[in-house]
């Protein structure tokens, strides 16, 4: 991937494609009938919502006070195991700040595209304003385009890919920049309080998933998310199914615009956002560590015709050269370990490739060892 400088095929903004006036979206974003949301819910999606989990209390400074009894963490275990998806308030993030972000990103969005071109992507890094995920010749792509950033590892840490607009997005910060970073650095903090609960719930010392990962040495990345108005919903996705790749997911949603779908049995549920809170997710590196004690959960974007949606998707990832594997600890005669050995590099190397697909790069991990 370090080679390849520019994507297959010349790049289109699907915000330009939204505004332009068109009625039929091109070819290029027609899912197969097989892929494509079915726009009136199922009684499971209206009736179900991803629980709602209050951390408020659960952290006397940086320690879990009561240990795996504590009756919020036997709720997120009960959610990672039953559902890998929960939604978390009182969780420690300002939520001021969230709600900045979420609008200074999408002032960003709009934006002459002039100014938006000038941190356009490529596939080297994915670092920057992009429209597509893969590289594939002649892919069917997601009505959606996004900024991806690092923060960590620092070395990462390029400012000068970090947009410097919008202006309006200070609010009481020097500008977008100190406030992105702000922003992340709080999202680390509530993802290593998660790391400890998670490692707590699997029988574990509450630090032994975050010394898995790479202790403070650990990868993270922002995606923010534009899904524009679309004159064909039920013809194709925002993102299309797929599961994390990384470790751990927290998502700061569209408040006012219901799109994530979570795949529960043979039905979709759509989420419903509460205010201020994260959606937190399951990644497949949490799926290998565990021995798929906890699971990564296939997950999708619809999109809809009358509004726009922003969301912010924050990953907590593995060193990228740290080899992952199932914990020795959750390996047993009855449960033999499920997953070879793999870096994240070059487990991510798949997605980079082919764009989202499912589940199916963490299952045909597991097959192979069965």
């Amino acid at each position: 991937m370090k080679d390849l400088q520019s994507w297959p095929e010349p790049v289109v903004r699907v915000q330009s494609l939204s505004e332009s006036g068109l009625r039929a979206i091109p070819d290029r974003y027609v899912k197969p009938p097989s892929d494509r949301p079915l726009l009136v819910s199922s009684p499971l999606a209206k009736d179900v919502n991803i629980p709602v989990i209050d951390l408020k209390g659960l952290f006397v400074g940086a320690k879990v006070p009561n240990g795996p009894d504590d009756p919020t963490l036997r709720q997120i275990n009960e959610a990672c195991r039953n559902w890998g998806f929960f939604q978390v308030v009182n969780h420690g993030v300002d939520p001021k700040l969230m709600r900045m972000m979420r609008e200074s990103w999408r002032e960003f969005f709009h934006l002459p595209v002039e100014s938006k071109q000038l941190y356009a992507n490529s596939p080297c890094t994915y670092e920057g304003y992009g429209s597509r995920l893969g590289v594939e010749k002649g892919a069917v792509l997601d009505w959606s385009d996004y900024y991806f950033l690092h923060y960590m590892p620092e070395c990462l840490r390029n400012h000068e890919k970090w947009p410097a607009l919008p202006p309006s997005c200070r609010n009481g910060f020097r500008g977008c920049r100190e406030q992105i970073a702000e922003y992340s650095k709080q999202v680390v903090e509530l993802s290593g309080r998660l790391m400890k609960m998670l490692s707590l719930n699997l029988g574990l010392p509450e630090d032994f998933l975050q010394r898995c990962f790479g202790g403070e040495d650990i990868g993270a990345c922002l995606r923010v998310n534009f899904y524009p108005k679309c004159p064909q919903p039920d013809l194709t996705l925002g993102l299309s199914s797929h599961s994390d790749p990384g470790g751990l997911t927290l998502l700061l949603p569209d408040e006012n615009v219901p799109g994530l779908q979570v795949r529960r049995g043979d039905n979709w549920v759509t989420v419903n956002p509460v205010s201020d809170a994260f959606i937190i997710n399951i990644g497949d590196q949490m799926q290998v560590l565990s021995n798929a004690i906890y699971k990564s959960v296939e997950h999708r974007v619809i999109v809809n015709s009358a509004q726009e949606r922003v969301s912010l998707a924050f990953f907590y990832n593995p060193k990228s050269d740290i080899p992952i594997a199932p914990t020795p600890e959750l390996v047993t005669e009855d449960r033999p370990a499920l997953y070879p050995a793999m870096t994240f590099d070059e487990y991510r190397l798949y997605i980079r490739t082919k764009g989202p697909r499912g589940k199916s790069q963490v299952e045909s991990l597991k097959s192979a060892r069965q």
